[in-house]
């Protein structure tokens, strides 16, 4: 049988035809990039995770209007999206500030005045871990380990490290933030890269087919005979 009679397992999904999804959130620039994301992958629901990040440029968080778009996109519902966002710490369905002050309170960091930090950090922010500052700079969060023992107490700033810090070194730190100083290195929260992705499968999709091919021939071979030796196991 021809493969284009039968597509393999690697060939996107045929279309369900009819127009492409009208979006009420999402920007025009950011839908075209979501699509051109979306043309990255075999298969379109395994760019749910990339363009929840995507989306999140937008606004900083993931609003139910935009979820309801990115669940059109894929041909996915609202639920499966949220299921998918409300599980990964770096994505956000609910508002947070233009900097998202992570400090770590994990062991290494608890033992090097983690705690110290952020209760340093509420008392000049005005706000306690989990809050948003009244002007939407900052949420302060306080996180489990952060992969940066060997800078504790380790401090994110949307995701980026930005080395062990003082009480001193914090209320620079904010000051730089809030004056777009380091606005070089650390963009405004939703942005996780700044390249935009290009390349999608590296890898020959006939041999992903002839693999997979070969792999469901083998499990056909072992359903046979495990079938077969039930039988036997029943007529002796």
């Amino acid at each position: 049988m021809s493969n284009a009679a039968h597509p393999t397992p690697v060939d996107r999904p045929r279309s369900k035809g009819g127009p492409a999804p009208a979006l009420t959130h999402l920007g025009g620039a950011t839908a075209t990039r979501a699509r051109e994301l979306i043309a990255l992958y075999p298969e379109p629901r395994s760019a749910l995770i990339p363009l929840c990040h995507l989306a999140q440029e937008q606004e900083g968080w993931l609003s139910p209007e935009i979820m309801a778009d990115i669940a059109a996109l894929l041909d996915l519902t609202p639920a499966e999206v949220l299921g998918t966002a409300s599980f990964y710490d770096m994505l956000h369905t609910e508002p947070v500030g233009s900097h998202l002050v992570s400090v770590c309170t994990n062991i290494a960091c608890l033992l090097n005045g983690a705690m110290e930090l952020l209760e340093h950090a509420e008392s000049t922010l005005g706000v306690n871990a989990g809050g948003t500052t009244a002007d939407g700079a900052v949420t302060l969060e306080e996180a489990e380990c952060l992969a940066g023992c060997d800078g504790a107490p380790c401090v994110q700033v949307n995701h980026r490290y930005v080395g062990a810090q003082t009480a001193e070194s914090f209320d620079q730190l904010i000051a730089d933030l809030r004056s777009g100083a380091r606005a070089a290195e650390i963009p405004t929260h939703g942005t996780l890269n700044r390249v935009a992705r290009t390349t999608g499968l590296q890898a020959d999709r006939d041999q992903i087919a002839n693999e997979r091919a070969a792999m469901a021939e083998a499990q056909a071979q072992r359903a046979a005979a495990a079938k077969d030796t039930a039988a036997n196991k029943a007529g002796a």
